[in-house]
């Protein structure tokens, strides 16, 4: 008699062929059509008696979630990089195995910080406003007027995978790369990128900043008006990582007195539903956190998720497990 299949909770759906892989090879609990929250997963745990739940960065699991899960569960795969929506230290210390999306994200969510840094420089968000309107007269000479993004200074904070890959991009435009990480890296990583040991020392250089770090106690809030006011009048700021690192009270009032020119966001403190003050703003061009919103990448995501479920509930080492 064949081994009853492994029950999984999904906190929300995947792409087609993560879903049929999920179907062919799991007992799974009903698929909600939108996200879960917290209280509806801990409840559907509780009832369906999961052996693996999986989630993502818009379902928290923290100490109280974890505390209420049932026995059953063996291991929570998260589909994304970041891990700060989940209590680590409460998950291991039930001894629930735990795991997340690494690598293979990384091209996308560069390309969508190279997308954040044209829209933002390029005025795109008022362009699309103003078409939207019907355009309806020409443009002056000297209206509207955006800045060149080719031979600037781009400064990145966070030179991990995916800010390599950004500077990678923008050595495409003839940009300068300027970086500050928490250690130098080799010269064939640096490929000519100027190292700073803090932010603070490279951000007088930087005519575009974007950021590439996760979030942290130690990060939160690290973008305060301190540091906004070391960047050059009229720089171009670009988060594509984690909303918690900006204290986004001093970037609007950097924004409203142009100080900062403009602002890529994609990722922001409130989600989903961020301060209007700041995406209102005529110089901001925002995108709701969907750095890894291809169906490429979203399916190589779930794909790794389940490769880590099997692998837990097969008592094999994960291949991306994430540790205390």
């Amino acid at each position: 008699m064949a081994s009853p299949r492994p029950r999984l909770l999904l906190g929300q759906r995947q792409t087609p062929a993560v879903m049929a892989r999920l179907q062919k090879d799991f007992t799974l609990f009903a698929v909600p059509e939108t996200q879960m929250t917290p209280a509806e997963l801990v409840a559907a745990a509780q009832e369906f008696r999961p052996d693996a739940i999986m989630v993502s960065t818009s379902l928290p699991v923290r100490a109280a979630e974890v505390a209420e899960l049932p026995p059953s569960v063996r291991v929570i795969a998260t589909v994304s990089v970041g891990t700060d929506h989940l209590d680590i230290p409460a998950i291991l210390g039930r001894g629930i195995a735990l795991s997340n999306t690494p690598d293979v994200l990384t091209d996308c969510n560069a390309d969508l910080a190279l997308l954040l840094i044209l829209a933002a420089s390029r005025r795109a968000a008022e362009y699309l406003d103003l078409m939207k309107k019907g355009w309806g007269r020409g443009l002056a000479m000297d209206e509207m007027l955006g800045c060149r993004v080719a031979g600037k200074t781009l400064g990145i904070i966070g030179m991990g995978r995916i800010g390599r890959a950004v500077a990678q991009r923008a050595r495409g435009f003839g940009m300068k790369i300027l970086y500050s990480n928490r250690r130098r890296l080799s010269a064939d990583d640096e490929q000519g990128a100027r190292y700073f040991a803090t932010p603070e020392e490279m951000l007088p250089h930087c005519d575009i900043l974007s950021l590439h770090l996760p979030a942290s106690a130690a990060s939160d809030g690290m973008i305060n008006a301190r540091m906004l006011s070391l960047l050059p009048r009229g720089a171009i700021f670009v988060n594509a990582a984690r909303g918690a690192l900006v204290d986004e009270d001093a970037l609007i009032a950097a924004l409203r007195d142009g100080h900062i020119a403009a602002a890529g966001l994609d990722v922001f403190r409130n989600e989903p539903t961020p301060d209007r003050r700041l995406v209102d703003l005529p110089n901001v061009f925002a995108t709701p956190h969907v750095g890894s919103a291809t169906m490429e990448t979203r399916t190589d995501m779930g794909m790794l998720a389940v490769d880590n479920i099997e692998a837990a509930l097969a008592n094999r080492p994960l291949p991306t497990p994430v540790m205390a």
